[in-house]
């Protein structure tokens, strides 16, 4: 987990995506932020995750596979699983796909902050399409879809990491904690 700012040097951040199934989306924005900031020293764990298991233990869907490795991401590695409790609060940030999977997020921080107390110390729980320049936006799914659906997600996917790199990585040497309650 990232330091809290009180003078000396930060803690790398830790950046947690999340979509429903964590086969087409999380996975795509986890392969996507891993490769731009793979010699980062900023960043020390990125993952991802779905609100449901419905595919945990399987491995991304292939489309999301093949849009990486067009796009020159070809170490990716990946098994589905669902959130966890202890997700809020050993990431930094944890960034939803959809309005829908925020809800979600949103709702599991409440009930732990309600039974711990614990607020500060939890992940910042926003939307991943808030770093793409228009807040709120968000990915459709594109796993109903054919495969432009994933081409268009990547590209989303890119344009809002680099956004998250821009926003939060450049501040993460400054005095400001790396995550705040939401």
């Amino acid at each position: 987990m990232a330091g809290n700012g009180s003078g000396g040097a930060r803690k790398p951040i830790s950046v947690l995506f999340v979509c429903l199934g964590n086969i087409c989306r999380s996975p795509m924005a986890e392969g996507v932020l891993r490769s731009m900031t793979k010699s980062d020293t900023r960043v020390a764990t990125i993952d991802s995750a779905g609100t449901g298991a419905y595919h945990e233990g399987s491995p991304p869907d292939p489309r999301t596979m093949s849009v990486l490795e067009e796009n020159g991401e070809n170490s990716y590695d990946h098994q589905a699983r669902k959130i966890r409790t202890s997700d809020f609060k050993d990431f930094d940030y944890i960034l939803a796909m959809d309005a829908d999977n925020l809800y979600e997020l949103s709702r599991v921080q409440k009930r732990i902050v309600k039974n711990s107390g614990i607020h500060a110390a939890l992940a910042k729980v926003m939307m991943f399409g808030d770093f793409g320049g228009c807040e709120g936006e968000e990915v459709i799914d594109p796993y109903y879809g054919a495969r432009d659906g994933f081409t268009i997600a990547y590209e989303q996917m890119t344009r809002f990491s680099k956004g998250f790199i821009e926003q939060v990585l450049q501040g993460v040497d400054s005095a400001t904690p790396a995550h705040a309650p939401t």
